[in-house]
């Protein structure tokens, strides 16, 4: 059990001599081990992490730190740290080593946080389980019949069991802010632009971000002023001033919060509903402004996501062709067997699939048909976003119709598995930012989620309603 609810009550122990931060970190190893049936960890950093520890507590010590200083942070293995391997949870990439280190790794060191290792994900972040991982399932912490979300399983249920003090994902489609549902922690996905995606391996390039998982909003807030702003290595990467969130986490204004009635339609779990509908209410008294709104296009978003991020997908990976790095087939009679060989043993199933579908997408023949198209349908998506936005300052929604599945329930069914992200891939498409935060348990005691949805760079009023509900809830 840690002494401490969030990074601001670990650093005063830390000042005041009550809390050895060599020790804290030599906890957080023990509990990996000890939960190694969990595999939320593909690595973990034993030697490099306790010797960061000392540094960083002398500097402490010293008073002169940096504003994540003892911080333990685990991220996803999408993401690149120099000298490290990078697998993305796949056995193309087995044997790879990052030869540099991502912005927002980087970013996260430079303020003197403590990187404890890499996270279990589904392969090349393309799932909603964390079943597809070549390191096999991670299990949800709640409860191990349980899938924790995906595609950043590991790093939602390692903050969960209490395996470091916040984690970093990658949400290309809901895979932050679906295992955080699921697991029964903060996650929030930035707007596109508001992260530098430097070093991270890319699923689909127009959607991918990286954003933080915590125990509490107060650590996320921190962690995204942090990894926020312009990076000259990321031509995407917003140069908007970054607002201090962490300092300013009280409402100064009430908000107005839209209800999309396209999110509380057929499908939906019963005690999902009830849950959400209770915190609505809480809202009601406290005089909040709820306004029913509607967002058309939501039924075209599955669609449109899947046609859009497979056909990235599918141009991102081909430079997995074993030649330039990466796993090579061996005993192949010439290039083109070599190529078709390494790919067929390197890639899982999932990953395959998606390759296939995007190839097909931008096919001669039916590139019009389904990307272009596609590509449309984003727009008129994006363009609902921002009428609902004239007349509200937040969406709320459930983060999931239905709380975390037993494993294999719906890996027979890739269509029912991809509707798992029916709430949260819309806000991927519209490049806007979204949170999901932990609002009570069903009757199994398996958490629900709600999400909060704001308009591009709006993450301020995401963090201070979360903030609010987590001081009315908790």
């Amino acid at each position: 059990m840690l002494p401490y609810k969030n990074y601001s009550e670990k650093l005063k122990l830390i000042k005041e001599g009550k809390l050895s931060l060599v020790e804290n970190v030599k906890y957080f190893l023990t509990q990996i081990e000890v939960k190694k049936n969990l595999n939320a960890f593909n690595f973990a950093f034993h030697d490099e992490s306790i010797a960061s520890a000392r540094i960083i507590e002398e500097k402490i010590r010293n008073g002169k730190y940096g504003s994540l200083a003892g911080l333990v942070i685990a991220v996803k293995d999408v993401l690149s740290i120099k000298n490290k391997p990078t697998t993305c949870s796949s056995n193309i990439l087995k044997d790879f080593n990052s030869i540099y280190t991502a912005s927002a790794i980087q970013k996260l060191l430079d303020e003197d946080a403590i990187i404890i290792g890499k996270t279990n994900c589904d392969e090349f972040a393309m799932g909603s389980s964390n079943e597809n991982s070549a390191f096999g399932n991670v299990l949800n912490p709640v409860d191990i019949t349980r899938v924790p979300g995906g595609s950043s399983g590991g790093s939602a249920a390692a903050v969960a069991a209490d395996l470091c003090d916040v984690s970093l994902g990658t949400d290309t489609g809901g895979s932050i802010r679906q295992p955080a549902s699921f697991c029964g922690v903060y996650g929030l996905k930035p707007t596109y632009g508001r992260v530098s995606r430097f070093g991270l391996t890319a699923f689909a390039s127009s959607f991918d971000t990286i954003g933080p998982f915590a125990k509490n909003v107060e650590d996320m807030a921190l962690v995204l002023e942090v990894l926020s702003g312009l990076d000259e290595l990321d031509s995407t990467s917003s140069n908007l001033p970054v607002p201090s969130f962490s300092k300013d986490l009280n409402l100064d204004k009430k908000i107005r919060i839209g209800i999309a009635k396209e999110y509380f339609g057929e499908g939906i779990s019963l005690e999902v509903k009830n849950s959400i509908d209770s915190i609505i209410t809480m809202l009601k008294e406290n005089n909040f402004e709820i306004i029913d709104i509607s967002l058309p296009h939501t039924e075209y978003t599955i669609a449109a996501y899947y046609i859009l991020t497979t056909a990235e997908a599918s141009s991102n990976l081909a430079r997995y062709d074993g030649a330039r790095y990466g796993f090579r087939a061996k005993q192949t009679s010439n290039l083109l067997d070599m190529y078709k060989q390494s790919r067929s043993d390197g890639f899982g199933k999932e990953v395959k699939r998606r390759i296939m579908l995007g190839t097909y997408v931008l096919s001669s023949g039916y590139y019009d048909a389904y990307y272009l198209k596609a590509q449309k349908v984003r727009r008129l998506i994006k363009n609902d976003f921002d009428n609902a936005f004239k007349t509200v300052d937040l969406i709320l929604t459930p983060t999931s119709p239905f709380t975390a599945f037993r494993i294999g329930e719906k890996t027979s069914d890739p269509l029912e598995m991809y509707l798992s992200d029916i709430f949260t891939t819309s806000a991927n498409l519209a490049g806007i930012p979204g949170i999901s935060i932990p609002v009570g348990k069903n009757s199994e005691g398996l958490p629900i989620g709600m999400q909060l949805l704001a308009d591009q760079f709006n993450e301020a009023e995401l963090l201070k309603m979360s903030y609010f509900i987590q001081n009315k809830i908790f």
